[in-house]
């Protein structure tokens, strides 16, 4: 592969950073030479995490519609006409071979004007529900790389390639035995272990709900791995014990996951996309406050293959603790969604992206 020139926007939250850096570092394994630039949103993760990746990274004043009556709203038109005017600076400058958009504030600026400018463009939709703005750049971009089946309801079918989300490389490439691995993380190394995910920031119905079932989880003689987010470390991490590990943040993933006979999780892409990959028995719990409720969305294509259970956060006091309970007792219903989910698992999705992005340059 000979070097390129590409522009890679994705952030406002890991599950479209994290893709769009797997993705560069895909792009810089097949050639040391490619040049990378990243552009983000000012105020966003992706200014500290892209950095830390070892990638350079240019800010927009971008931020999103605010879905209440805000003032913010009103200098929205104004941060778009900037981010269009620095978009265009920005593909001067570096003169990319190629732009490509993983999602998040800055992407659709970026992909909007590098289109009109008649860059060549590929975007990766995360979700099984597509967005506003992938649909309405999916008539300017030459290829679009998705995740879950039958989203040619959403894009053009001949734009369309199915390749499933890229993941962290270290999920993939891990292999390390259970009862290691609960050692590793400070517990029994043979007594059934649940793995708790709210994400980074944390979760609060989620942690309610682990709060007020850990004499159930005792009961069923299961320890715990409960990431309960940064902002609620404060509050829970006096319930630790013996056999329960409460944490801000996990940053050995590959290590809980091998720990976790059974995760129950939030629904956001990336994650159901590791899920798919890691083959454990998943109880879904989609957050209800985000765009078109994509998580909910997110779950349920998994549920349709009979390879998750879902309970949405409306019905969790009248059903989690009988289907958790059932889910548990049931060796059955355990092996038959490690089964089904493990089928949906997409592991060279990172290089079946890069692959269509070479594919375009080179056509």
């Amino acid at each position: 592969m000979r070097p390129y020139r590409v522009i890679i926007s994705g952030g406002g939250t890991g599950g479209h950073i994290y893709p769009a850096i797997a993705i560069a570092d895909e792009l810089k394994s097949r050639n040391k030479a490619t040049e990378i630039l990243f552009v983000g949103a000012e105020d966003r993760m992706e200014m500290q995490k892209v950095p830390e990746a070892g990638y350079p990274i240019k800010g927009l004043k971008i931020s999103g519609l605010q879905r209440k009556v805000s003032l913010e709203n009103l200098k929205l038109p104004w941060k778009l006409f900037l981010s269009f005017r620095k978009c265009r600076k920005i593909i001067n400058e570096f003169q990319p071979d190629v732009v490509i958009g993983t999602g998040g504030y800055a992407s659709a600026p970026l992909v909007r004007v590098a289109s009109k400018m008649n860059i060549l463009c590929v975007i990766q939709e995360q979700n099984s529900y597509a967005g506003i703005t992938n649909k309405l750049l999916s008539k300017r971009v030459n290829k679009i790389c998705v995740a879950f089946e039958n989203m040619e309801r959403f894009f053009p079918a001949s734009k369309v390639v199915l390749t499933g989300n890229p993941v962290r490389q270290n999920i993939t490439q891990t292999s390390i035995r259970q009862d290691l691995a609960r050692k590793e993380m400070g517990l029994n190394p043979d007594r059934k272990t649940l793995l708790v995910l709210g994400g980074s920031l944390g979760a609060r119905k989620i942690n309610q709900l682990i709060a007020s079932n850990l004499e159930l989880f005792d009961e069923l003689d299961l320890q715990i791995i409960w990431q309960c987010g940064s902002y609620y470390i404060e509050e829970y991490k006096q319930m630790e014990s013996e056999k329960v590990s409460v944490k801000a943040f996990i940053s050995d993933m590959p290590m809980a996951y091998a720990a976790a006979d059974v995760i129950i999780s939030r629904a956001g892409a990336l994650t159901v996309a590791e899920l798919c990959l890691v083959g454990k028995p998943s109880l879904f719990i989609p957050s209800p406050n985000v765009a078109e409720d994509h998580q909910t969305k997110n779950a349920q294509a998994i549920v349709n293959h009979e390879a998750a259970m879902l309970i949405k956060e409306s019905e969790l006091e009248t059903t989690f603790v009988n289907r958790f309970i059932n889910l548990m007792q049931s060796d059955e219903m355990q092996k038959r969604f490690a089964t089904n989910i493990k089928k949906l698992a997409k592991p060279n999705a990172t290089k079946t992206i890069v692959d269509i992005v070479e594919k375009i340059i080179e056509s």
